[in-house]
């Protein structure tokens, strides 16, 4: 029964590579976890996946009584694969801890309780500038835990923008990857400078256009853009004319919803939705 499960979540993996799907998933679970979260200490394998179920905290049942939140009776649980290991002597006759087999371990998504708010659920997302825009093109747009060192992404697979800040600008630069998605009908996987450069430069104008404080956020933003070119072996500015006439279009898509000249045929929305 144990290795049924063992080779469920396998299947579920190699699934993943097969419809393209482990990229995105990947990249999500490659984000650091905040410390408080249980799945902070998991392996990659382990966060990615909890990613491809869906979630971005999944704990298990003993786990949610501690912060008092409770699974909803019924609800199917997620398996992530835990090594076991026996203690042996070596060659040497000393004792050593030699992985024997793993077992998958049951955790249930955090959409799957109720109880108390956490941390992350108690962000108060603002009246978003354009939130319309992500309604219209059937974005779900949610709270979710961060750090220092992230404050978003982006889900094409679902559709959907994590926030872990009230920040319109990080709002504004998901939508951009996701509007920069429609124009292109699909998108590099993880972290392309282009794209990120692209992205933070359409949310720095739309800060500006809407009429948001820039306060700090035109030196956070350069010094974002910075990162990026560097990769590229570009200069910020150089950088950003690379990539000023995606930008141009990412702004007349989101600002007016004007598609003339972008292909939008069915079949490049599913195309999109399968990016």
């Amino acid at each position: 029964m144990e290795n049924d499960k063992v080779r469920s979540v396998l299947e579920q993996i190699l699934k993943a590579f097969e419809n393209g799907t482990i990229p995105e998933a990947v990249a999500i679970a490659s984000f650091p976890v905040p410390e408080g979260l249980p799945s902070s200490k998991w392996t990659i394998r382990n966060r990615t996946i909890m990613a491809l179920s869906g979630t971005i905290d999944a704990r298990g049942f003993n786990q949610w009584k501690e912060v008092n939140r409770y699974v909803v009776k019924g609800s199917k649980s997620i398996h992530i694969l835990v090594p076991c290991f026996k203690k042996e002597d070596d060659e040497a006759g000393e004792e050593e801890a030699v992985l024997r087999f793993f077992k998958a371990m049951p955790v249930f998504p955090v959409e799957l309780t109720l109880g108390e708010p956490l941390d992350y659920q108690n962000i108060e997302l603002p009246d978003l500038p354009l939130i319309d825009r992500a309604i219209e093109w059937g974005i779900k747009v949610k709270a979710v835990p961060g750090n220092y060192q992230y404050y978003g992404y982006f889900s094409p697979n679902r559709k959907e923008i994590g926030l872990a800040t009230p920040s319109e600008k990080t709002f504004f630069h998901e939508l951009a990857h996701y509007a920069d998605l429609i124009i292109k009908g699909h998108l590099k996987p993880g972290q392309n400078p282009l794209q990120e450069i692209t992205a933070e430069l359409s949310a720095s104008a739309l800060c500006r256009i809407v009429g948001k404080s820039m306060d700090d956020m035109t030196g956070n933003s350069y010094k974002y853009i910075r990162r990026y070119a560097e990769k590229l072996k570009l200069s910020p500015v150089k950088a950003c004319l690379k990539v000023l006439s995606d930008t141009e279009k990412i702004l007349d898509l989101i600002l007016h919803g004007n598609q003339d000249g972008i292909t939008t045929n069915s079949a490049t929305e599913q195309q999109a939705q399968a990016a």
